[in-house]
């Protein structure tokens, strides 16, 4: 028998309402009914199921896990950071993954019209482990900006999605990362929809130490998954 996991209330002021008016697709999606309580040993299923062997040796890379004749374009980046259960401990051996729109601001996805380019040696995608400090590691391009229909003008922030799924169900965190100093924040009704004071846990932090000479500028984007200073949720 798997004794009980002893997981912290979420800190659901933390995360964004399910129901955001000026993020009109939540009105659509969001639940309009009463959840419905599971038994709290689910959060002690233990997923996903995956082994190390599955993973590539390019897919923490993404400046080179799709090329076919060329580099990608744009800026180069690093994005790098830690892992951390609800008690600050780092989580080893914890999938992390993420997905983008390339430098022009396109996503490889045919639901995605934009009129930028794509980049034919540039899929968007990646996934690698956390170390044994829970820390994790990415190359890639700096994803460019993209209207996204909201409302008039609307364009979304550079970012990039992340997921993962800690040590079990009740760790799962979907999240999206900002950059430092985009003006686009303040008009961002997603970036918006997350409570004042915890919308900073969004936004990576430059850092010259994650930052490889000659090659590309580096940031650090810590994930807390549950616990008083988690990362809050992407509706």
């Amino acid at each position: 028998m798997v004794p009980d996991t002893v997981l912290d209330p979420r800190d659901w002021a933390s995360h964004p309402a399910y129901l955001h008016p000026p993020y009109a697709s939540t009105l659509l999606r969001g639940p309009t009914q009463p959840l419905v309580p599971l038994r709290g040993r689910l959060s002690n299923l233990h997923a996903p199921v995956y082994g190390a062997h599955e993973l590539g040796p390019l897919d923490h890379d993404l400046t080179r896990n799709a090329v076919k004749n060329g580099v990608p374009l744009g800026e180069r980046i690093i994005v790098t950071g830690r892992v951390l259960d609800e008690r600050g401990r780092p989580l080893a051996n914890t999938l992390v993954e993420i997905w983008q729109a390339n430098a022009a601001g396109r996503y490889v996805h045919k639901a995605d019209q934009h009129d930028a380019p794509l980049d034919p040696n540039f899929l968007g995608a990646g996934r690698c482990l956390t170390d044994t400090q829970g820390r994790y590691r990415f190359l890639t391009v700096k994803p460019g900006a993209y209207p996204w229909g909201n409302h008039p003008n609307a364009w979304r922030p550079n970012h990039i999605h992340f997921s993962l799924f800690g040590e079990h169900f009740g760790a799962r965190l979907v999240t999206q990362m900002y950059f430092p100093g985009d003006p686009l924040l303040a008009h961002d009704p997603i970036f918006q929809g997350t409570p004042a004071g915890a919308r900073e846990r969004l936004i990576a932090s430059f850092a010259l130490d994650a930052t490889e000479p000659g090659y590309a500028l580096g940031y650090i984007f810590d994930i807390v998954l549950r616990g008083a200073r988690e990362t809050p949720w992407e509706r």
